[in-house]
């Protein structure tokens, strides 16, 4: 096991490529012999180009045989494939390397962050150094792409008194998604650590998206830190890129209440067969068919959406393009864009969006009366 401590940290914020990221995982069990585990980081500035740093931590296994080193080559083909989809997706450089086995960091005594356990045997060395809950954001395509037994993990994991394994599932690489279940998700944690004390260990598949977002979250809302300042500390201890606009919305989402408008997106070519469109809430990994008007002769999706920034792009007869009727981003630096829509609250009023400006200023703070809301909110949701 890798516990990587008091790593140096840089980031490069990369544009994201809507719809190009490589979506389908292959499913193959995992052996690790000789390999180096590695984070790559990028910082930039107006001034200079980016400075990519590595930290490498070696592990090594015993003699291996034929089978295992090839195995450990499919495993290592995945974990490239899962970085490749990591870096464009979180707009940061980011490498994760499964075969080397879990690794973790204290971000403060009573929680860590880590990468998904492996085997049940890993329940034993979190027990080993006082942890008392296992929170996994994991979904059920996270466990299987990485040939994670989560049953025979859970079901270790029940054997022992002294550790409970919770699950709160978030979707990997989606800030979205994200943001919306994160309150219910740090309200589960928030239960199973009043419930369990002790050191609590987060994790997500490599510990460096969901998982560290979720802590921060907790941080934030239950701890008393500023958001930022909760997000250096964790800096200092991982390196990470957790979505803190997901946090900030999140936290004004419990404060005033989520509302939905409806939004419609129009294709003006009734001459193809099919037309899907990607991102908005569900993320580049899935779509969704838009409907035909015969009648008028377009595609049509209509859609309701909460308050926010939204990219997608259209899918049509499988090719990905953009709208040119639509809103257009700015070209990234790798000349791709996206079409985007604004959804704005049709009931706001001044006080949600000075609270929505507030809290996006990095050196501002929940009042004592909002967080008490807060931790009420979070007491309230019911449990599973």
């Amino acid at each position: 096991m890798n516990c990587l401590q008091n790593l140096s940290r840089s980031f490069c914020a990369l544009p994201l490529q809507g719809g190009s990221a490589k979506e389908d995982y292959g499913r193959k069990p995992s052996n690790f012999p000789n390999l180096s585990f590695f984070f790559s980081f990028r910082k930039s500035s107006a001034s200079s180009s980016c400075v990519s740093q590595k930290i490498q931590v070696k592990a090594s296994a015993g003699r291996s045989s034929g089978t295992e080193m090839s195995n450990a080559k499919l495993d290592e083909e995945k974990s490239e494939v899962y970085s490749t989809n990591m870096t464009q997706a979180m707009g940061s450089v980011l490498t994760y390397r499964h075969e080397l086995g879990m690794n973790y960091n204290f971000i403060r005594p009573d929680l860590i962050v880590g990468s998904c356990l492996q085997t049940p045997e890993d329940v034993d060395k979190l027990r080993g150094i006082g942890v008392k809950t296992i929170f996994c954001l994991q979904q059920n395509s996270d466990l299987e792409y990485f040939g994670v037994d989560i049953i025979a993990i859970q079901e270790y994991a029940k054997q022992c008194s002294d550790i409970e394994h919770i699950r709160a599932e978030i979707r990997d690489f989606d800030a979205f998604d994200l943001r919306l279940r994160l309150p219910a998700v740090v309200s589960k944690l928030y239960k199973a650590i009043k419930r369990n004390g002790g050191v609590t260990y987060i994790h997500c598949t490599a510990g460096l998206g969901r998982a560290p977002a979720v802590t921060l979250a907790y941080m934030f809302w239950v701890q008393g830190y500023k958001l930022m300042e909760a997000h250096s500390l964790l800096l200092r201890k991982r390196p990470c890129f957790p979505k803190l606009d997901a946090i900030r919305s999140a936290s004004v989402d419990i404060l005033t209440g989520l509302t939905k408008n409806l939004v419609t997106l129009i294709w003006d070519n009734g001459s193809c067969s099919s037309v899907e469109v990607s991102g908005l809430d569900i993320g580049w990994g899935q779509r969704i068919p838009m409907k035909f008007d015969e009648e008028e002769s377009f595609w049509i999706l209509q859609k309701k959406l909460p308050e926010g920034h939204y990219e997608y792009k259209y899918v049509v007869d499988g090719v990905w393009t953009i709208n040119k009727r639509d809103l257009v981003t700015d070209p990234n630096k790798d000349g791709h864009i996206n079409n985007y829509i604004d959804v704005f609250r049709n009931d706001i009023d001044s006080g949600t969006q000075e609270l929505r400006e507030r809290l996006g200023r990095d050196d501002e703070d929940l009042t004592l009366d909002e967080r008490r809301r807060i931790k009420e909110f979070l007491e309230a949701q019911p449990d599973d």
